[in-house]
């Protein structure tokens, strides 16, 4: 089978979640015999060939439709939720064959895919990584401020690629939770709608040297580390992380806080910063923008803690999580988004209302103190980890729904 995924960008200079999950994907299906490859946009890295951990990747030039965007601007779309658009994707997806489209994002790129699916007589796939119906009006916001005053010129392009068509045609819509699966569900009746959730490499996270990557970042090895990993975002909210510490040192004086991300919104870095200053828990703060996900940093990062957190305030899934857990961690989260359709609340991990500082707070420290309540809901989460989210019997179903999508095309 021939496979080509096609997302928004894919760089290693600010790898996430969605980045990951491409991958696995392309890798599990390579490995099964399939020709899977990526082609995506040069947003935030080079044009040209490339290959990613045995994966075949293309990158091709793109603009943004609006008149007066500067270089700033740019950079901004880039990292967080542009709507591009490239003439040389719509070439090679004219030029190149495949029986099976698996589009990674939606608007004008989307509108590219789903004009060259139609014009081949292929099937082509949507996943919802970012959420679709159920942004927040706030993180929706971030998206377009770049935008903001100019000139949008661009809607000609997505009239003529039926970009708002996307789900329309698509041969099937796999999101991540069980709330978006249920409103797109509602929203494309007569579509093939299916919750498809995120998977993880157990074994790559399986061990680490922690106490190395400690005297690395120079935090106290007999420190209680709380660890947060995510992008550098108001989404994320690391921010209720560190608001919560004061109270944490309070009853736990070793606690330590540690985030890790690509950093996709530098005025929110220097927040963090600041509100760590002026709380005066600076010294017990240490944020990383970023670790090369090709190293095997990321995994000595999670041995290196004792509690992993994500106080998102918006979350289609994270697949964090499922990194946590395949790291022998206990987990305490945000109740948002996909998040408590996979973790069951006090069996595999702990929830939070998002944005309650002091419930966020009484949570980590009964979690630091006691040390064999977190060794069972980390037992139990790596388990699950091992088991239904590994990504051997993801990809076997998605081969599924690619072969049925290839037999029902004529139908259609």
């Amino acid at each position: 089978m021939n496979i080509v995924h096609v997302p928004r960008r894919f760089t290693r200079s600010s790898w996430g979640g969605t980045e990951t999950v491409i991958l696995e994907l392309c890798r599990a299906q390579r490995a099964a015999g399939h020709d899977a490859r990526i082609l995506t946009t040069s947003a935030l890295d080079k044009p040209g060939a490339d290959e990613v951990a045995g994966v075949p990747v293309r990158r091709c030039g793109y603009f943004y439709p609006w008149l007066g965007l500067d270089a700033e601007a740019v950079r901004r779309l880039d990292q967080k939720g542009g709507n591009l658009f490239s003439w040389e994707i719509a070439r090679e997806l004219r030029r190149a064959p495949f029986d099976v489209a698996h589009l990674h994002t939606g608007k004008r790129l989307g509108g590219i895919v789903r004009h060259a699916a139609l014009r081949r007589g292929a099937p082509y796939i949507v996943s919802v990584h970012g959420g679709a119906l159920d942004i927040a009006s706030a993180e929706e916001a971030t998206y377009t401020e770049p935008t903001r005053g100019k000139l949008e010129w661009g809607r000609l392009l997505g009239l003529a690629y039926g970009s708002r068509r996307v789900f329309d045609d698509a041969a099937a819509i796999l999101c991540l939770g069980v709330e978006e699966t249920a409103r797109m569900s509602a929203a494309y009746p007569d579509r093939r709608v299916e919750r498809f959730p995120n998977g993880v490499d157990a074994d790559r996270f399986a061990t680490g040297d922690g106490a190395a990557f400690r005297a690395a970042r120079g935090i106290p090895p007999d420190a209680e580390l709380l660890l947060c990993v995510g992008r550098i975002d108001p989404q994320k909210n690391q921010l209720l992380a560190v608001r919560a510490l004061p109270a944490i040192l309070a009853v736990r004086p070793g606690a330590r806080l540690l985030l890790v991300g690509h950093v996709t919104n530098d005025a929110y870095r220097a927040a963090i910063l600041q509100e760590a200053r002026a709380l005066g828990v600076a010294e017990k703060a240490t944020l990383i923008p970023g670790i090369d996900a090709a190293s095997g940093e990321l995994a000595d990062a999670f041995h290196a803690a004792d509690l992993f957190v994500l106080p998102s305030v918006h979350e289609p899934f994270g697949i964090v999580i499922l990194e946590a857990w395949a790291a022998g961690l206990a987990v305490l989260a945000s109740r948002v988004g996909g998040i408590p359709s996979f973790v069951r609340d006090g069996l595999d991990g702990v929830l939070v209302e998002p944005g309650d500082v002091e419930e966020f707070a009484a949570r980590a420290v009964e979690l630091l103190g006691d040390a064999g309540r977190r060794r069972s809901l980390a037992e139990a989460g790596r388990n699950r980890a091992r088991g239904e989210f590994s990504w051997a019997a993801l990809n076997l179903r998605l081969a599924s729904i690619y072969e049925e999508a290839i037999r029902a095309r004529p139908l259609r």
